[in-house]
């Protein structure tokens, strides 16, 4: 059972664990009906012990009937996430818990309580369950040319997106619904960034790399929030490489760069983009101790001398510092912008000017380690910090729940 990935369960779950004693069992000793259930298929048992009466589905369910009144064990034997419901049509407000796709023979039961389940609706990914598909997003537009982060050219920044399905989401900056822009296989690419136009062609860009190839793919992006057929920029040694970051153009050629730590040496090496979209020979811009880094943001200019920035978290203190881009290409003297707790963030995302100051802010989505002010606010939170345009950031704003569930944000 997957209560971590309920929100509005708590109470819920409070009750029927009190009322039912609900468990989690190893069906194979105790419930040979498991065997009974095919695989691909949601079954469940009048019985506790997946015993008497079965009842199986393969699809989304919108009304059990008698069915809501009678399940007192079950399984989910499907390739997919099964969201459970207390009410028929998918409610989401009556949102149970999701039932993740199999991990073993695992049976779940209950006893005293009834008309618990009365709708079942499966998914791709539990965070489909009871929150938007997508993260919800919205921004102020920027500047007529803003430096970065407009996918679709109405001079707002948006965000990309990846869900645990390897999908790909795009949300506007607009406000307006989210759509998927990549069907699937995305969970096979280990670094995503975004950070200007690559390709020379006017359009925001992506950049990816393939896990198992070590292969570094881009994108290119067509003006409309949607990517186009991908091209080869990096034929192998790119799994070598860790937090890799799009930057923008620190060396101040007009094109932007890419930078990426050294696993084995720790050095901080800077790939100066190409006038044909591809990345030239390497530069090193940081001698060593860049593995002690747990992530990267390329910025944009957060003081206001015209070249990009960089944000680096340190992993064993939490602090967050500024690496300033110089005159000569290369990274300043640090400064000291955050002093901890920025270990409870899960991501940072440099989206560029999201609240129109001129000034480039900061976007984190938090982990499970995140109080906030003193109350746990949990995964997923979205947290913005607006720019101050002197290379540091105002205080973070919890702005809403519901971006859990994804595993990579650009």
């Amino acid at each position: 059972m997957t209560n971590r990935y309920t929100r509005a369960v708590s109470a819920l779950a409070g009750l029927v664990l009190a009322g039912s004693a609900l468990a989690v069992v190893n069906a194979a000793p105790a419930a040979a009906g498991v065997e009974d259930c095919p695989k691909g298929y949601f079954c469940g048992w009048a019985g506790e012990d997946a015993d008497g009466r079965m009842w199986k589905t393969n699809k989304n369910v919108a009304d059990l009937g008698g069915w809501a009144d009678d399940i007192h064990s079950y399984i989910n034997r499907k390739d997919a996430d099964a969201c459970l419901y207390g009410e028929r049509n998918y409610d989401k407000s009556s949102y149970l818990w999701a039932e993740e796709r199999p991990r073993g023979e695992e049976l779940v039961y209950y006893g005293g309580i009834t008309s618990l389940i009365r709708s079942i609706r499966f998914v791709q990914d539990p965070h489909e369950c009871n929150v938007r598909d997508y993260p919800s997003w919205a921004a102020s537009p920027t500047s007529a040319t803003p430096d970065f982060g407009d996918m679709d050219g109405d001079n707002r920044p948006d965000v990309v997106s990846r869900d645990r399905a390897g999908r790909l989401w795009f949300s506007p900056g607009s406000g307006y619904a989210g759509r998927i822009i990549g069907t699937g296989g995305w969970n096979t690419m280990s670094a995503l960034t975004r950070h200007g136009d690559f390709s020379r062609d006017g359009h925001e860009d992506l950049i990816a790399r393939e896990t198992a190839t070590g292969k570094l793919w881009l994108y290119p992006g067509t003006g409309t929030g949607r990517l186009a057929a991908r091209e080869l920029i990096g034929t192998r040694g790119w799994n070598g490489m860790r937090n890799i970051t799009a930057f923008g153009d620190l060396t101040k050629d007009g094109r932007s760069d890419l930078i990426a730590t050294e696993k084995s040496t720790g050095k901080l090496y800077l790939y100066p983009g190409t006038s044909t979209g591809t990345l030239g020979s390497r530069k090193l811009i940081g001698a060593r101790g860049w593995n002690s880094m747990n992530a990267l943001v390329g910025m944009g200019d957060t003081n206001g001398d015209g070249r990009p920035d960089l944000y680096a978290r340190e992993a064993a203190t939490g602090k967050l510092w500024l690496y300033p881009g110089t005159s000569t290409g290369t990274l300043g003297s640090r400064k000291l912008i955050g002093t901890g707790g920025w270990n409870t963030m899960a991501h940072l995302v440099a989206v560029g000017d999201f609240n129109g100051t001129d000034a480039p802010d900061l976007l984190a989505v938090t982990n499970d380690a995140y109080t906030g002010d003193g109350s746990s606010y949990s995964a997923g939170w979205q947290l913005t910090y607006s720019g101050r345009g002197d290379g540091g950031l105002a205080a973070g704003r919890p702005v809403r729940d519901g971006w859990w569930g994804f595993t990579a944000f650009c």
